[in-house]
């Protein structure tokens, strides 16, 4: 199904992030079906029964994208499918979220861990801080910031929980090198969540693939500019259509 895309939305902000794309995604493209797929709601904080339950819900053989925890999620699940996935895209995805010795252009663990605290004691308001940080480096950033935590589904805190723990475990580097189909991996200059380091770091990881990164943009740049974003996508479609 080389026609069809399914999109995946990052943390906490469920899918109003993605619908401007979506739908400048299908006005470029009106055989393309592009469809979103909202994030399970499990408390299970495995990301393992996480991808079953992506893998058990979405057809195969469909491109696969995703937006920051989306991304990450879209990435395992495409080296799980292997020849059975078209394609895959990130936007504002790292592929580890939080630092680490093999990988420290992302979050700091200690700023990560205090996030999680303040989850923990007072999610609605963790939700809106992380919809700033989203919206940091936009040329509007607190019209941007409402705009992203006013689609926000209500989920309950157990559910919050277990996906910034599902973020926190995730590393799909190796996924990433496993995975043969195409990529197209998109990075924004100003992102407050994901270092621009990251898009560097990702072509020495990936040299084969294709890396971009939008100086002036925000961690949020797919609501940001969701035509010029759908442009990038659909020519990257239709490169790997002509191959």
């Amino acid at each position: 199904m080389r026609d069809r895309l399914i999109l995946l939305p990052g943390w906490g902000l469920g899918i109003s992030p993605l619908e401007p794309l979506a739908a400048a995604l299908q006005g470029l493209d009106e055989h393309l079906r592009v469809e979103i797929e909202p994030l399970p709601e499990l408390e299970s904080s495995d990301p393992e029964e996480w991808l079953d339950e992506l893998d058990s819900t979405i057809p195969q053989d469909t491109w696969l994208g995703g937006w920051s925890l989306g991304g990450m999620l879209a990435s395992q699940l495409a080296a799980r499918r292997g020849d059975r996935c078209c394609g895959l895209f990130t936007l504002a995805s790292n592929p580890s979220f939080v630092a680490h010795e093999q990988w420290p252009s992302a979050m700091p663990g200690e700023t990560f861990d205090a996030f999680l605290a303040n989850c923990i004691a007072d999610p609605r308001m963790t939700l809106k801080r992380f919809s700033l940080l989203c919206a940091q480096g936009a040329e509007d950033p607190r019209g941007l910031s409402r705009l992203l935590l006013g689609g926000a589904p209500h989920s309950a805190a157990p559910m919050l929980m277990s996906g910034l723990e599902v973020l926190a475990q995730l590393d799909t580097r190796q996924a990433l090198q496993a995975f043969r189909g195409p990529q197209l991996h998109l990075f924004a200059g100003l992102d407050g969540l994901v270092p621009a380091e990251a898009a560097g770091d990702v072509l020495t990881l990936l040299p084969d693939v294709e890396i971009g990164l939008i100086e002036q943009a925000s961690h949020a740049f797919l609501l940001e500019d969701p035509h010029g974003v759908a442009g990038a996508i659909q020519a990257f479609l239709h490169e790997c259509g002509d191959d």
